[in-house]
C-alpha cells in the first residue's frame, strides 16, 4: 500500500523541502495543490502552533490522511516580533515583494545593531485519529537594508545569518535545509517520526 503524507501547503518551495526529507522513507508527499476541492482553511489561532493544528486537523479530516502543517513566520525585535504570525500577509496576501517592501520600510532609521530577528517554524503532524505530534525550531539573524541572493522564498533575501556571512537566498538550498529555522523543527521531528508513523 502507498504511504502518503499530505503537506499543508501550496507553496512549491516548502514542498520541494519536505519532498527531499520525506521521499527517501519511500513516503509519497502531496500537497494542498493535489486537493483542489478542500475547503478554506481559517488560520484564526494567536500562535504559530496554533494554526498549524487548524491546517493540519483540517486537512487530515478532509482526506483521512496524514498531514504535516507548518506555520513560520519572521519575528523582528525592534518591530515588537511583527510581522510573527502575520509574515505571509504582512501588506496583503501572500505578497513576497510587498512583504518586504513594508518590512524595510519599517525598519527605516534603525541601526544594523538593532536590526535583530529570528525565523520560528511550529510543525504539526496530524492523523486522522487525532494522533499528533509537534515541534518548533528557530534561528537567529538580523534584517539587512537591501535583498541579496535569488534563492530561497519570502523574506530570505534579507534574513542575514551571521555565523554563516550569508542570507538564507544566498545559501545553496541543501546548506539552507541544514541550518534552517524548519531544518530545526524537521530534525526534531524525524527523531520521534518513525514512532508516530508506526503507532
Amino acid at each position: 500500500m502507498e504511504e502518503i503524507l499530505v503537506i499543508a501547503t501550496s507553496n512549491p518551495g516548502k514542498a520541494r523541502e519536505f519532498r527531499a526529507i520525506f521521499e527517501p522513507k519511500g513516503i509519497t508527499v502531496k500537497t494542498l495543490a493535489d486537493f483542489p476541492a478542500l475547503p478554506a482553511i481559517p488560520e484564526t489561532g494567536t500562535t504559530f502552533t496554533e494554526n498549524a493544528q487548524l491546517k493540519a486537523t483540517t486537512v487530515a479530516q478532509a482526506t483521512q490522511l496524514p498531514v504535516l502543517a507548518d506555520d513560520s513566520g519572521l519575528m523582528v525585535d525592534a518591530l515588537n516580533g511583527e510581522p510573527g504570525i502575520y509574515s505571509a500577509r504582512y501588506a496583503g496576501d501572500h505578497d513576497d515583494a510587498k512583504n518586504k517592501a513594508k518590512l524595510l520600510a519599517n525598519l527605516t532609521g534603525v541601526p544594523a545593531a538593532d536590526r535583530t530577528a529570528r525565523f520560528h517554524t511550529s510543525l504539526v503532524l496530524v492523523k486522522p485519529n487525532g494522533q499528533e505530534l509537534i515541534t518548533t525550531g528557530e534561528i537567529q539573524g538580523t534584517i539587512l537594508t537591501a535583498p541579496r541572493g535569488d534563492d530561497g522564498f519570502g523574506y530570505d533575501p534579507l534574513f542575514y545569518v551571521p555565523a554563516e556571512q550569508q542570507t538564507f537566498a544566498e545559501m545553496p538550498l541543501a546548506r539552507k535545509n541544514q541550518i534552517s529555522h524548519r531544518a530545526r523543527a524537521t530534525a526534531e521531528m524525524l527523531t520521534k517520526f518513525d514512532e508516530w508513523w508506526g503507532a
